[in-house]
């Protein structure tokens, strides 16, 4: 059996994340029981909401255990079975972690799913045909449940949960605005993905300013709004929300090293009549079969054309996580190992 390379959380942050908050280790690889399979790891995943359960405080999923692999989804193909329904070679999805092998008792239900590399690549499982992309699929179809010709606005939209949110919400007859920082994510947002309009975060230094773009790039005003971020962008979002809007609230990037993340005006939730809501979306499996293959179809067809950011190695997956948080990626976070 191969020896193993992992990431372990060492120890829990204190403020921001840091690199020494993890240790690499280097393990051998347990020989297989009957109904187990080892997974060899191409790509692993590398998502916001890790940075949560870094942390011991009270949130939607158990924190991360210490002194144990850091937790998180991979794809990769099978490289020895003791498991009738995989076959060496065959490529599958799951959950496998920081670390270059997984062993997976795939009897379990849901821990492994197999795909299907003819049309979409591997890598676009752990993102627009994986978990992003049906959380973007669930907060639009599910929560704002958009009418053509309705506007509707994502914040982080050149990263996979936004850039998924904006093919869907064009397949719909929607006018879709994002959200992103700096110019050339913005110009992916706009000539790549297909956005009406993107608005540059980093440009604007307050709430009015921000606000004042949003009028712009959204005449009608905005009926749905997908939020990734919270701070100063919601608040500016809210001031320009109609009456009847529905927020489907999946992440508070800003907020993730334990800042409160107060609301200027929270009354406008009353005035507008705003129905908020927050999600899990590993919460509603139900929807994941009709989800993946709308998305399939869209980056099949070419009218979702996801990026990637990638790192080199297991080492790197570290600093590419704090990199992450901070918003230096372009599109999906992966990190390659094989």
């Amino acid at each position: 059996m191969p020896r193993n390379q992992q990431i372990l959380l060492d120890n829990r942050p204190e403020g921001e994340a840091q690199a020494s908050n993890f240790k690499l280790v280097e393990t051998d690889t347990p020989a297989l029981a009957d109904g187990q399979v080892l997974v060899r790891h191409h790509f692993m995943s590398l998502d916001p909401y890790m940075r949560g359960r870094m942390n011991e405080s009270k949130s939607y999923a158990q924190p991360q255990p210490l002194g144990q692999v850091m937790q998180g989804g991979t794809v990769g193909e099978i490289v020895e079975s003791r498991n009738p329904r995989f076959a060496v070679g065959e490529k599958v999805v799951g959950f496998g972690g920081w670390q270059q092998y997984s062993v997976v008792d795939a009897n379990l239900p849901g821990v492994l799913r197999k795909v299907d590399t003819s049309q979409v690549p591997l890598s676009h499982y752990l993102g627009a045909v994986g978990m992003p992309g049906v959380t973007a699929w669930y907060g639009l179809v599910k929560l704002i449940a958009p009418k053509a010709g309705e506007t509707l606005v994502v914040s982080a939209a050149s990263g996979a949960v936004g850039s998924a949110f904006g093919a869907l919400g064009k397949a719909r007859g929607c006018r879709v605005v994002g959200i992103a920082g700096g110019p050339d994510k913005c110009a992916y947002v706009r000539d790549e993905l297909g956005f009406d309009d993107c608005i540059d975060y980093k440009v604007h230094s307050d709430v009015k300013s921000l606000s004042a773009a949003l009028k712009t790039a959204c005449p009608q005003g905005i009926d749905g709004y997908f939020e990734n971020v919270g701070g100063m962008v919601l608040d500016a979002v809210l001031l320009r929300t109609n009456a009847f809007a529905r927020i489907a609230l999946c992440g508070m990037i800003a907020g993730y090293d334990g800042a409160p993340l107060p609301l200027a005006n929270p009354s406008l939730l009353l005035i507008n009549r705003i129905r908020l809501e927050g999600f899990i979306v590993s919460e509603h499996m139900e929807v994941w079969p009709e989800a993946l293959a709308e998305l399939g179809g869209l980056v099949a067809s070419g009218k979702l054309r996801p990026r990637e950011s990638i790192a080199q190695g297991l080492a790197a997956a570290p600093e590419a996580f704090l990199g992450l948080l901070k918003g230096r990626n372009f599109g999906k976070q992966l990190v390659q190992l094989a």
